[in-house]
């Protein structure tokens, strides 16, 4: 048996060796390093990804700078180099135009090329007070027709189809003409 033992003693030796590197002893002042996968968590925490968040702040300071960044050099540059307009007598046969009465040149700027003038503005106005006043001549003459026509017994309205009123014209007529040859009866 004892020869049997002798068998196991390099096992024991290996297995005393690999339980002194795998833990953290001091060995002549000297720590033996480990590894240690992952910095010691033992489990993984499974939380919701901020992709989609992360991406939205980032487009949103993206657009937000392409659009800022320009809005205020114009700024800038219209304040500091052109300046508010100054109040000066109106020459002799000279009409300012409609953007000359604002005094930013930013607010000049947008009144000429963006909104329209206001006497583009008063003639469109004009023009929908002369359309609604029209649809309201025809409505009244609409009324005015509907009521001759209960007034007089003629055809219903609803039947009246401009392209079959020459031949209703034409058989009211030729009725009209048998009536007037058979006579009262």
């Amino acid at each position: 048996m004892v020869n049997w033992s002798n068998f196991l003693r390099p096992a024991t030796q290996l297995a005393k060796y690999h339980a002194i590197l795998c833990s953290p002893v001091v060995k002549n002042g000297v720590q033996l390093q480990l590894r240690q996968m992952s910095g010691g968590h033992h489990q993984m925490i499974v939380k919701p990804s901020r992709f989609q968040w992360d991406k939205f702040k980032d487009l949103l300071h993206f657009y937000t700078m392409v659009g800022l960044i320009p809005i205020i050099g114009i700024v800038l540059y219209s304040n500091i180099f052109i300046g508010p307009a100054q109040l000066e007598p109106i020459p002799e046969g000279y009409r300012p135009k409609h953007w000359e009465y604002h005094k930013h040149p930013i607010s000049r700027f947008i009144s000429r090329y963006i909104h329209p003038s206001p006497q583009q503005e008063y003639e469109k106005q004009l023009h929908h007070l002369f359309e609604e006043n029209e649809r309201a001549q025809i409505r009244l003459l609409e009324n005015k027709i509907r009521a001759k026509m209960s007034e007089r017994n003629d055809y219903q309205a609803y039947y009246y189809r401009p392209i079959i009123a020459k031949y209703h014209r034409i058989s009211k007529k030729a009725a009209e003409d048998l009536e007037e040859l058979r006579g009262d009866i």
